[in-house]
C-alpha cells in the first residue's frame, strides 16, 4: 500500500511539474517576444537593419574593393570644432581623413598623380565642413558629416571618382 501511495505522489507532482514548466514556457516566450519587437523598434528608430545598410544608405553604384584606390589626406589635422550653447570649453577634433577613390572612373586617371597636391584644398574642406558641428554632434552622428564633406569634394572636382570620406577624429 506504501509503495501505491508513493507512486501517485510522484505522479501529482511529475503533473504540477510538466503544468508549471508550461505556465513558464508561455510567460518566457511572450517576453522574449516583446524584447524583440522593442530592440526592432529601437534599430528602425535610429535606422539600423538586422541584415545590414538600408539600401537607401549602401548608394546608387557600388564600387569594388578591387576598383578603389584610398589616398589618405598627409598629416593630422586638428579641427576647431564650434561651441555648444551654454558651453565656454574649446572643443577640437584631431585625426586623420582618407577618401576613396573608383579607379575605373575617367576622372581617375585626371586627377589621380595631383591628389597629394590637392591635399591643401580636401584640408580646407574638411575644416570648413566640421567646423559647423559641435562636439556633441560630431561624436553622436558622423554620417551627415561625411556626407556633406564628400558632396563638397565632389563639387569642387566637378565629378563623382570620390565616392567615399573615412575618417578617425579623436573629440577633445
Amino acid at each position: 500500500m506504501k509503495r501505491n501511495l508513493l507512486s501517485i505522489i510522484i505522479l501529482a507532482l511529475l503533473v504540477v511539474n510538466i503544468v508549471l514548466s508550461a505556465i513558464m514556457m508561455v510567460s518566457v516566450s511572450s517576453a522574449s517576444k516583446k524584447t524583440a519587437a522593442l530592440v526592432s523598434d529601437i534599430a528602425t528608430i535610429i535606422g539600423v537593419e538586422i541584415n545590414g545598410l538600408p539600401q537607401s544608405d549602401v548608394g546608387g553604384a557600388s564600387v569594388s574593393m578591387a576598383d578603389t584606390a584610398v589616398h589618405n589626406v598627409a598629416g593630422e589635422l586638428t579641427i576647431p570644432l564650434k561651441k555648444s550653447e551654454g558651453d565656454e570649453d574649446d572643443h577640437y577634433a584631431v585625426g586623420s581623413v582618407s577618401l576613396s577613390l573608383d579607379s575605373k572612373h575617367a576622372d581617375y586617371k585626371k586627377y589621380s598623380e595631383t591628389m597629394s597636391d590637392m591635399d591643401g584644398i580636401i584640408k580646407d574642406i574638411v575644416f570648413s565642413v566640421m567646423a559647423k558641428y559641435t562636439i556633441d554632434e560630431a561624436r553622436t552622428d558622423a554620417e551627415p558629416i561625411k556626407t556633406e564633406i564628400l558632396e563638397k569634394l565632389q563639387e569642387r572636382f566637378d565629378s563623382t571618382f570620390i565616392y567615399s570620406v573615412s575618417f578617425n577624429f579623436l573629440y577633445s
